[in-house]
């Protein structure tokens, strides 16, 4: 096994300006293709005990995020069917927090979204992780 270094975290003030949203992220959670079948989704996000789940495309890449809340209204639709896949469904396909952004601009852009958490992608489009706002 191969151990890393802790990242010497980089503070400009006592207020903390200067972390990007890599230093500010947890872990990214579950991720599943954007195919998967709704019911199915629904079920790993129970099963893994976790808020959402992480969408990724074809390639890998990152294309959404989605709750409980988001799949539980969907599947209670009366166009839903047992066919439905994720990348039916109206969610927030992005634009995703860059991992190099500044924290507190990445936050500012959250709360004007009115988004909770959203993914955090390297350059390639990769999830790396999520940042979640605190209320």
């Amino acid at each position: 096994m191969t151990t890393f270094p802790p990242r010497p975290q980089q503070l400009d003030s006592a207020d903390g300006t200067g972390l990007t949203a890599r230093d500010a992220m947890h872990a990214p959670g579950p991720q599943v293709d954007d195919h998967m079948a709704v019911d199915v989704a629904l079920s790993v996000l129970i099963g893994a005990r976790v808020p959402h789940l992480l969408l990724r495309d074809e390639d890998g890449r990152c294309v959404g995020l989605v709750t409980r809340a988001q799949l539980a209204a969907h599947r209670g639709g009366s166009w839903y069917s047992d066919r439905t896949r994720l990348q039916d469904i109206p969610l927030d396909r992005g634009p995703f927090t860059s991992s190099t952004s500044i924290l507190g601009e990445a936050e500012a852009a959250m709360r004007t979204r009115t988004l909770d958490v959203s993914p955090v992608i390297d350059e390639h489009g990769y999830a790396l992780g999520v940042l979640a706002l605190t209320p």
